[in-house]
């Protein structure tokens, strides 16, 4: 079933990421995980942007047009599962040096189900209160990480003490990649296709 393993990475994470291990699907299966999980933080950042608005420490309600709405979501849908490809071929990449030789598909499905609760932490949009926002983001973060640092062991075939370098080396990664996010997202503003706000 598409999503089955979603609570388990909450309620059980090690003994998922086995189950996980021990039944390898395929890789359309780990892509189909992503396309319906990366519709959480662009659907509600869509909702937000054009039916709730924000407040930035003003009594004004800032809110987008629906079509600059419509494609920033489209852009945040396409650039997070694309973030989720890069982070899967990295850490593919990165394998043998760590004395891993995994398949592209068990790399796709550590990126994908790591990128579960940050991508899950796109519900907490449609309460758009910048604290509250930062709180839950931080926590879809570190939570997160802890996924790859307990994932990278099980799915990955090696030791603890190895698994936690490589995964340090992934979160390095990618943070790296956030970072060139966020600097091709200025790019892209700057050549007029930033957010329209209305009146």
């Amino acid at each position: 079933m598409i999503l089955n393993h979603i609570w388990g990475l909450y309620a059980h994470p090690k003994d998922e990421w086995h189950t996980i291990d021990d039944h390898h699907e395929s890789l359309s299966y780990s892509l189909t995980h992503l396309i319906f999980i990366a519709l959480i933080p662009s659907v509600c950042t869509f909702i937000s942007a054009t039916l709730i608005g924000w407040h930035f420490g003003t009594q004004n309600t800032i809110m987008m047009t629906t079509q600059s709405a419509l494609i920033m979501s489209v852009g945040m849908y396409f650039t997070l599962i694309g973030g989720v490809f890069a982070l899967a071929y990295l850490t593919f990449w990165m394998a043998k040096t760590f004395g891993a030789n995994p398949t592209f598909t068990q790399s796709m499905e550590l990126a994908a189900y790591t990128a579960t609760p940050l991508f899950m932490t796109g519900l907490a949009v449609l309460y758009p209160e910048p604290v509250f926002l930062m709180m839950v983001g931080l926590a879809g973060l570190a939570y997160s990480v802890y996924l790859l640092y307990s994932g990278v062991p099980i799915i990955m075939h090696i030791p603890e003490e190895r698994g936690f370098i490589y995964a340090s080396s992934v979160v390095t990664c990618g943070l790296i990649l956030l970072v060139c996010i966020m600097v091709g997202s200025v790019i892209v503003w700057s050549w007029g296709l930033g957010p329209i706000y209305t009146n």
